[in-house]
């Protein structure tokens, strides 16, 4: 029994914090405003650390790889992986809103201008890939150029051979000690991501039963069965029966993490705990995970489906003609790689859906507050998924 809590005390008290966050956010959601700082008070320390992890964790994997084509094995298995699992989301939740259709939506004036943005879509390229300043690489906002810096200083720590021992070895120690900061910051995970997890409650609860509740429950209900049946199948094709097993005996963690928080960024440590566990070596876990935290979202490629279709029902036009079809395939791989891993991302790819379909002004609404409210369970779906993610690549890469 000893060994049962040890094992599993991080999971008890993360379920009873959050379990207490959801009592207090139903019974007294005005007292939700006090404790709300604590779950800042956490988050920000998760995203302060995580940002120097993905840069210690990549830049480390690259320059300690010993073998060119194992690296380019990794990458490419990598990137079919996140496309295959998007793609397949995608067209299950196609297959769900034609098979189930839903009526009676309606839009909203409100929380337009917060998705408003007037640069132009070269300078949104722009800073996908790229920032002006040094500076600017450490920030969660401009995690896709963090990444590229990333590679390219692993390449170079490779690339300088002998002279560049001392900095491989300073990439490898850093990982080490960021590994070790994160811990010490999760250990205070329960009650932090209580008070977050209570803001959830008092603030979204009541809107889930207004206008959206049809493709809301929609969402929710394929994302649930998504989570539960694609994920079992994804680790039996990684690994047998015995990855099933393995992954649902570890992914509870992170499940909670993701949920409570609404970011796929705080779940990230959590992520790299479960991987380790399930016995996934770090030369591909540090390189899956953190790439596909910023490129690989099947919550978002669900979600992104359910607005468009929702988008397509306010305006009365048909979404299930074969070019719409393509081109919300075509946006929801887009917007998957595009939509931050951090709460509410995804305002940017919902602009480009009305932008490419040439929407009007009413269907900007809907989206946005349909964005908001599918958030946890997007999360959940984004977030775990570059666990299973992990799984499939070391299935086809021998390491």
């Amino acid at each position: 029994m000893k060994e049962v809590f040890k094992n599993y005390s991080g999971i008890i008290l993360l379920l009873l914090g959050i379990t207490v966050g959801s009592i207090i956010g139903i019974i007294a959601p005005n007292f939700v405003d006090y404790i709300k700082p604590l779950g800042d008070i956490f988050l920000n320390l998760l995203f302060v650390s995580v940002v120097p992890l993905v840069f210690f964790a990549v830049s480390n994997s690259i320059a300690s790889l010993e073998q060119q084509s194992k690296f380019g094995k990794i990458m490419l298995t990598m990137v079919f992986t996140f496309l295959f699992f998007i793609l397949t989301a995608a067209i299950f939740t196609i297959c769900v809103v034609y098979l189930f259709p839903v009526s009676g939506v309606s839009g909203s004036k409100e929380i337009v201008e917060e998705a408003a943005n007037k640069d132009s879509w070269g300078n949104r390229i722009v800073g996908f890939f790229t920032v002006g300043e040094f500076t600017q690489l450490f920030s969660r906002q401009n995690m896709l150029a963090l990444l590229i810096f990333a590679f390219m200083t692993g390449f170079a720590a490779r690339k300088a051979g002998e002279q560049g021992q001392p900095f491989r070895v300073f990439l490898a120690s850093g990982y080490e000690v960021m590994k070790e900061l994160l811990l010490l910051i999760m250990k205070i995970a329960p009650i932090g991501l209580g008070a977050y997890f209570a803001y959830q409650v008092a603030t979204l609860g009541p809107q889930l039963f207004g206008f959206y509740a049809k493709p809301l429950g929609l969402y929710y209900i394929a994302g649930i069965v998504y989570f539960l049946v694609f994920f079992s199948l994804y680790a039996f094709m990684a690994n047998g029966q015995n990855g099933v097993k393995s992954f649902w005996k570890n992914a509870i963690y992170p499940t909670l993490t993701a949920l409570s928080t609404c970011s796929s960024f705080a779940t990230m440590p959590a992520n790299l705990q479960a991987a380790s566990k399930i016995g996934i070596p770090s030369s591909i876990a540090n390189l899956v995970i953190p790439i596909g935290t910023t490129l690989h979202k099947n919550g978002s490629s669900m979600s992104s489906i359910i607005k468009i279709y929702v988008a397509f029902l306010i305006i009365g036009r048909d979404f299930f003609e074969p070019t719409n079809l393509l081109l919300a395939l075509g946006i929801t791989v887009f917007v998957s790689i595009v939509a931050g891993g951090i709460p509410n991302g995804g305002y940017i790819g919902e602009m480009l859906m009305i932008s490419v379909y040439k929407l009007p002004q009413e269907a900007i609404p809907a989206v946005m507050i349909i964005g908001t409210l599918v958030d946890p369970l997007a999360t959940v779906l984004n977030a775990v998924g570059q666990v299973v993610a992990s799984m499939f690549v070391n299935r086809f890469v021998k390491t």
